[in-house]
């Protein structure tokens, strides 16, 4: 499935994260040997562990919410963080990026979903906090990310990707019109990348489909 998958998503001129949560170090060697070298976690010390472990050439992704205390874990190695959702976590990544002398990727979340339990900025708080974030020198802002309903309804699934599409190219027309950082859109999984595809994603997060 993997050669398979990513041969469709280079032809689409997206990434593929492959969702590596739970999956032990032999099944990440697998697809590593393979040629694949992103990985995304939702936990920290899963994560953490993995890095120290595995080969390190992997870029890895933070993809699930992340708590303040335990930026300080990930912020001397991650390639990418997904899921920032508040200037006080932008602010606490900024404070750690400093004091590992880098800079720290990040994409800013959107919620997209109808559903209480999806995490992610309301559009009209995002555009409040924005000019603050951008204040920060050690965070790149390079997209936005977006979770979609579980649902088999395409049409809301579709709806809502070309939502954060859009407001992926509003900004990069405004606020970030000058920036060569934001190119980069993260939504699909493994049940609606296709869809992800066709509404313009950059980047899809799939974990199922290639280590079932």
């Amino acid at each position: 499935m993997f050669k398979e998958l990513k041969s469709y998503l280079d032809e689409n001129k997206v990434k593929l994260v492959a969702v590596s949560k739970t999956r032990p170090q032999k099944s990440i060697l697998e697809l590593y040997d393979q040629g694949q070298r992103l990985f995304g976690e939702n936990r920290v010390q899963e994560l953490v562990d993995k890095h120290s472990e595995l080969p390190k050439d992997i870029a890895w992704h933070m993809i699930g919410s992340l708590q303040k205390n335990k930026v300080k874990y990930i912020a001397p190695f991650i390639s990418l963080i997904h899921s920032v959702d508040s200037l006080g976590l932008a602010q606490t990544i900024e404070k750690e990026a400093i004091k590992n002398n880098r800079k720290i990727n990040i994409l800013l979340q959107v919620k997209i979903a109808k559903e209480d339990s999806k995490a992610g900025y309301d559009i009209d708080q995002l555009m409040t906090e924005l000019p603050d974030i951008l204040e920060f020198k050690n965070i790149n802002i390079l997209g936005l990310m977006g979770m979609g309903t579980f649902t088999k309804d395409t049409n809301l699934t579709t709806a809502e990707f070309k939502f954060l599409t859009k407001k992926f190219r509003d900004l990069k027309e405004s606020t970030f019109s000058n920036s060569e950082n934001f190119t980069e859109i993260s939504m699909g999984m493994s049940g609606d990348y296709k869809i992800a595809v066709q509404c313009g994603t950059t980047m899809v997060r799939i974990g199922s489909l290639l280590f079932s």
